[in-house]
């Protein structure tokens, strides 16, 4: 699908997560997943949504989960087929995956765009990214940067 794209930071082992929040607190990572997703739809899991501090500013919120579960402010679906309906109905719009690691799992083949920060370290993780062919893609680095002695660096992927 060509309006959707992911987002993510991985670490070495594709370690994503634990205990339902992000594993390095990386300023500039922050900054660039604001610049990349602002004004535009975010797609994610209720475990994920509920890890925000509130609704991000400039963003829709379409929130994937099988309960009955409501948030104001937020769009909630409650199946995979619903948020991709969502997204080929909105073909004008660019939505971005934003997590957990099952959304993750379920969306990545249909994604265009991979947008990944690979931190160059390791921790405990609860949450993994699933692996993948990089071949089916064409990469480019956007950049790398430094947080808290941490040294990560920005890629983009297009889906060939």
């Amino acid at each position: 699908m060509d309006n959707l794209s992911l987002i993510v930071v991985i670490g070495q082992n594709y370690e994503i997560g634990k205990d339902n929040g992000l594993l390095w607190h990386l300023p500039n990572d922050l900054k660039f997943f604001k610049k990349v997703t602002l004004n535009k739809t975010l797609i994610m899991g209720r475990k994920t949504f509920e890890s925000l501090p509130s609704l991000l500013p400039n963003r829709k919120h379409i929130i994937i989960t099988s309960s009955n579960y409501q948030a104001e402010g937020a769009l909630v679906v409650h199946t995979i087929k619903e948020a991709l309906d969502y997204v080929n109905n909105h073909s004008d719009e660019e939505c971005f995956i934003i997590g957990g690691m099952s959304i993750y799992q379920q969306l990545l083949l249909y994604a265009k765009y991979l947008y990944i920060t690979k931190v160059e370290a390791t921790t405990k993780a609860d949450a993994y990214f699933p692996r993948f062919s990089e071949t089916e893609f064409d990469i480019s680095i956007l950049g790398e940067n430094e947080d808290n002695n941490i040294k990560y660096k920005f890629y983009k992927y297009i889906k060939k």
